[in-house]
């Protein structure tokens, strides 16, 4: 299925390096591929088959390849450093593409620096913003219940969407991880993988998720990290002005695939929700250079606003996400009264839009709509 980005990329690639990081199965090689397509040489090498990792490795491709994509390369060892040394060392006639299903912006602050010589593209799941802006129908049901990834998407019907999601999640737990580092306790990993799926939308402990998967603090911390490194899940950490202090505060985690949401129809909202305004933040920060980022508040009187969209550090707008309830949250409320700050409802199941009290209350679906991406 086409994607919005296409364009972009193509247009980043006369400039500089890319790389298309992204959920596995997201669409990331079909897009390279559909990219390939407009240039008169370009070769696709994808680092986990041995043939290719054997030309990557020594470098023998030909001559007049104008487009050179490589797929999985944040594998080889050194990685950054064997980029910078194929871009510094490129003929002007050739472009590269990178992608990969690991999150490569978090190895930013490894090895030697890749800064200056590319821009970084994240492919996210379908929204209905996207998928407005191609023009196809938006289907608010599947995006939550199948999830955005195209091919449950546009699965036949349900069924064939969770058997695509069994493979998987199955493939990531017992395979993708070990792209990082051994895990020692596969079973713990699977119990912490499946507690965040029943706890989409609320403030997640590190120290009771310990104790229920019977591992330490640490442990659940890193086999977490591994989690977002592979683009399952993200964190949504409260806003502070103190952004280390916001740090050290109980986050919430939503998964990549909605499909995956172990709640009912408000949870798989919320978590839809999530991923729409995180792909928005993202474009922000890809394509308009804003200094934009995805928080929620929470006060330690227990009051809590599901969103937060922060530009410059500073809050733009607050969000309250409900299934069906159509009366002002109380804490969306009370934060708007003290601090002035736009604030909106968005309800799946509303018949009409209106204001109370200068906050918006607005049909869920309208909303994503009227996102960047």
């Amino acid at each position: 299925m086409k994607r919005i980005q296409d364009r972009r990329i193509m247009s980043d690639l006369s400039k500089k390096m890319v790389l298309l990081a992204g959920p596995r199965q997201v669409g990331k090689t079909f897009v390279a591929k559909l990219i390939a397509e407009k240039y008169q040489n370009a070769l696709y090498l994808n680092y986990d088959n041995l043939d290719d990792r054997k030309i990557i490795q020594s470098l023998s491709w030909l001559d007049d390849v104008d487009l050179l994509v490589l797929d999985e390369l944040h594998k080889m060892p050194e990685w950054k450093n064997y980029l910078k040394g194929i871009y510094d060392t490129k003929p002007e006639h050739l472009s590269i593409l990178v992608t990969g299903s690991a999150r490569l912006d978090i190895f930013n602050h490894v090895g030697d620096s890749l800064a200056g010589r590319y821009f970084l593209h994240r492919l996210l799941p379908l929204s209905p913003s996207e998928l407005k802006q191609l023009g196809q129908p938006i289907d608010m049901d599947a995006l939550m219940f199948r999830g955005g990834f195209p091919e449950p998407y546009l699965a036949e019907n349900l069924i064939e969407a969770n058997r695509w999601r069994m493979q998987y999640s199955n493939s990531m737990l017992s395979t993708d991880v070990f792209d990082f580092e051994v895990v020692h306790n596969l079973k713990a990993m699977r119990v912490i993988f499946d507690l965040l799926r029943r706890h989409v939308g609320s403030p997640v402990s590190y120290q009771s998720l310990a104790r229920d998967a019977a591992v330490s603090h640490g442990t659940v911390k890193r086999y977490i990290e591994i989690l977002e490194a592979l683009f399952i899940v993200f964190r949504v950490t409260p806003y502070s002005k103190n952004i280390a202090r916001s740090l050290l505060k109980e986050p919430k985690i939503y998964f990549f695939d909605t499909g995956l949401v172990d709640g009912d129809e408000g949870a798989r909202l919320e978590n839809l929700v999530a991923v729409c305004l995180l792909k928005h933040v993202y474009a922000k920060i890809d394509y308009l250079a804003e200094d934009y980022a995805l928080h929620y508040l929470r006060t330690k009187d227990g009051q809590e606003v599901d969103f937060a969209l922060v530009k410059n550090k500073m809050i733009e707008q607050i969000i309250e996400v409900k299934y069906a309830d159509q009366t002002i949250s109380k804490s969306l409320h009370a934060f708007h009264q003290r601090y002035h700050y736009p604030a909106i409802q968005i309800v799946y199941k509303l018949r009409y839009d209106r204001a109370v009290d200068a906050i918006k209350v607005v049909r869920a679906e309208r909303f994503l709509q009227d996102l960047l991406m």
